[in-house]
């Protein structure tokens, strides 16, 4: 791997974010980081080139601590990858369900699995854990996991079946580069948040700067401001060319009816 550009994302070895790094950066260098704040931290500092993060589930919705972080990080989201998701139940040889008391995962993992769990594990305590890859190592005699079903430890067995509520789940995962390499030259999507003033009507002017326009909007999520209790930033994507003027000319339209407006990506 000497001299090959590194890529950052969350650990530990085999965990989807793993995963996603080798499909958006094949050939890369993959540095494995405990939790997401660190991911952001080896792109920023420059020990990586490049930083993979997941971003929204079909299920559970987006990943809010890193809504935040793409918030605040001088970085920009320029490329996206979807993944399936498959959670197995994973066991350590010979134990039945019976002798589980404890299961281990990350928590968007093991809210997805929520119905499995309650009918087949009641009583078992459910604790949270950085990664799904993670809980492999934490299977023992009265622990189990919830992982991908591409996981694999000696001596561990996963179930047949995904255990998830939803069988069709997938997680939409960005690509992260420092904000002074720019965004690429062009898109079909892109990414900003913004605060609107607080008070009636300012989020519809926001929103009817892109339906005169005939812009699609995918997605619009609110997330608390931090230290203002009642306001909310809002988190929206929409389709388009970035570099096409009925985009560009929309987007700062966008930013003069809003107190702040920070685009954070756009891909394809």
């Amino acid at each position: 791997m000497n001299g090959a550009k590194k890529v950052s994302c969350l650990g530990p070895a085999g965990s989807y974010s793993h995963l996603a790094a080798e499909t958006l950066c094949p050939g890369s260098e993959v540095l494995l980081k405990n939790n997401f704040p660190a991911v952001f931290a080896s792109l920023a500092e420059g020990e990586a080139e490049d930083a993979v993060i997941p971003i929204e589930n079909s299920i559970q919705g987006g990943v809010l601590q890193n809504l935040d972080l793409l918030e605040r990080e001088d970085v920009y989201a320029v490329e996206q990858t979807v993944l399936r998701i498959d959670h197995r139940l994973a066991l350590r040889e010979g134990v039945c369900l019976s002798d589980v008391t404890r299961v281990f995962s990350h928590e968007q993992a093991i809210g997805q699995c929520s119905e499995y769990l309650q009918k087949y594990l009641p009583d078992a305590q459910c604790i949270f854990v950085d990664s799904t890859a993670k809980s492999l190592s934490m299977v023992d005699g009265h622990s189990a996991g919830i992982v991908g079903a591409h996981a694999h430890r000696e001596g561990v067995v996963l179930s047949a079946e995904n255990i998830a509520n939803e069988k069709n789940n997938f997680t939409q995962f960005f690509r992260l580069r420092r904000r002074e390499e720019g965004l690429p030259a062009h898109s079909r999507t892109v990414f900003f948040c913004a605060v609107c003033e607080h008070r009636p009507g300012s989020l519809l002017a926001l929103l009817q700067v892109f339906s005169e326009e005939g812009i699609n909007l995918t997605r619009i999520e609110s997330r608390p401001i931090r230290n203002v209790l009642g306001e909310y930033r809002f988190f929206i994507v929409i389709e388009g060319d970035i570099a096409a003027p009925r985009i560009r000319s929309s987007l700062e339209r966008a930013r003069s009816v809003c107190r702040t407006f920070r685009i954070l990506g756009a891909y394809s």
